[in-house]
């Protein structure tokens, strides 16, 4: 059975990497309207971290598919792999 959580409860997560890169925090979700699934995280990046440098912003965030989020709970855990 799936475990049910809101939205407000992501925002402001830290996002690290699989293997414990901090990548920023979560600031916004995009969800496909039809289906209502989580299409990408959106994060502020942290900008001491060279791979958040790195990755590809719209206006200043970071977006990060959903598909590689590995976990959720005090951390959203991303595999470094599939950020982009």
């Amino acid at each position: 059975m799936a475990k049910i959580v809101l939205a407000k409860q992501l925002a402001g997560k830290k996002i690290i990497t699989n293997d414990g890169e901090d990548l920023g925090r979560l600031v916004d979700l995009e969800i496909v309207e039809s289906s209502g699934k989580i299409e990408n995280i959106l994060l502020e990046p942290n900008l001491d971290n060279p791979t958040a440098r790195r990755l590809n912003k719209e206006d200043g965030l970071v977006v990060i598919p959903y598909a590689s989020v590995l976990a959720a709970s005090d951390h959203i855990i991303v595999d470094k792999k599939t950020i982009g």
